[in-house]
């Protein structure tokens, strides 16, 4: 008797296995075919040195050729401190960023059917949500859009970055009047372009993200309120969080380059960025663990439901318990010292406690301390504009003494 043929795979089942925010897409494929990557994200190394160079290098030896490197203008490119951010530490994040996404993202889509989130019948209808979004992030049309933003309302946003009546390594501005020389012309449409568009593609990436999550909590989803991790299953969603956490600090960055410039060069306070500043971590938080928010009213609803369950169990429990041991149910040669009735009514509070400490996200404080954090601290030298060297050494030694 020969045996039955085993079913062939899904399709659906590959999109599963390789789930992935950003192997995709024609920057993906260019990336493979000009030896820029080996699939999935290899050769990461190349990368980083690649994009810094074609962004940053042609602007150091044109401004070199110009005379601007060192002085000359207001603000030489040597002297720039915030185009060095921008192209030396900025870009390679979130070049970098790309990496730890995909690798903490790969086992998220099946860690719904492992852990058995996903219900029998909604299975299909989970599996083709994740097809639909793997298809978006593919889409060639929206990177065409982010490239017409870049040169359009990108362009304008950079000409506005340019202080009036400034004379920079790369050009002046008098009045509506722009001035560039070589190194302007790489700068605006070679380097900044090149990071605006990198930047997008990492918040078009955040919304393929937040709406594969939205339809996901749009299923009815099997949640256990006494999971462990507090949030009934899905604190498993935590570790694709920090996988993004160098575009939050990319943009930190970018940040913190712009205010620079203002206070190095134009007489400018830290304390008049604190909007800006408080502004960019509340935007941060929305597009980062705003996602994650979707889930809020299902794990509600289990806590609810788990406290209502393991409350009424309880009540059974103790009233079964206190008949037994305390109004002489119990046998009189069943000893007290050993039983199991004691060890189960400390297991049934611990799992009341677990079902009352569970959260309404995810997330937790711990993960928006994280955020603030990482977006924060490029911007957290600059403190130090604020405080005389001086004064700044004699706290350090009255700290230490």
């Amino acid at each position: 008797m020969t045996a039955a043929p085993a079913p062939a795979p899904s399709p659906h089942d590959d999109d599963l296995d390789d789930f992935s925010l950003v192997v995709g897409g024609p920057l993906y494929h260019l990336y493979v075919r000009s030896r820029l990557a080996r699939p999935p994200l290899y050769w990461l190394r190349r990368r980083l040195i690649i994009f810094p160079l074609v962004a940053w290098l042609p602007l150091f030896v044109l401004s070199l050729l110009a005379g601007t490197a060192l002085g000359g203008v207001s603000v030489p490119f040597l002297y720039d401190v915030g185009v060095h951010a921008k192209y030396l530490i900025a870009l390679p994040l979130l070049i970098g960023a790309e990496w730890m996404v995909h690798r903490v993202m790969r086992p998220v889509a099946r860690q719904f059917l492992e852990r058995e989130l996903v219900r029998g019948e909604d299975v299909d209808r989970f599996r083709n949500i994740v097809s639909s979004t793997l298809r978006l992030r593919n889409s060639m049309w929206i990177e065409l859009l982010l490239i017409a933003l870049v040169y359009t309302a990108g362009h304008v946003a950079w000409l506005q970055n340019i202080p009036p009546d400034a004379h920079m390594w790369f050009g002046s501005r008098e009045g509506h009047a722009l001035h560039l020389n070589l190194a302007g012309y790489w700068y605006g449409f070679i380097s900044a372009p090149m990071l605006q568009f990198l930047l997008l593609r990492w918040y078009f990436r955040l919304v393929v993200w937040a709406l594969f999550l939205w339809r996901v909590s749009r299923l009815d989803l099997h949640l256990v309120p006494t999971h462990p991790d507090q949030a009934a299953g899905l604190g498993f969603l935590n570790e694709a969080f920090y996988g993004f956490g160098l575009v939050p600090m990319a943009q930190g960055v970018m940040m913190s380059s712009i205010i620079a410039v203002r206070i190095f060069f134009f007489g400018a306070k830290l304390t008049m960025f604190y909007g800006e500043i408080a502004a960019l971590v509340a935007a941060m938080a929305i597009l980062f663990l705003g996602p994650l928010c979707v889930f809020t009213r299902q794990l509600w609803d289990a806590k609810r439901q788990g406290i209502r369950e393991y409350g009424r169990l309880g009540s059974e429990y103790v009233l079964e318990f206190d008949r037994k041991w305390l109004h002489g149910g119990a046998a009189k040669d069943e000893p007290l010292v050993g039983s199991a009735d004691i060890q189960s009514l400390a297991d049934l509070s611990g799992s009341f406690d677990v079902v009352r400490s569970m959260r309404p996200t995810p997330f937790s404080l711990e993960q928006l301390f994280y955020l603030v954090l990482i977006t924060v601290a490029p911007i957290l030298p600059l403190v130090l504009t604020m405080i005389p060297l001086e004064e700044l050494l004699k706290k350090l030694v009255g700290a230490l003494f």
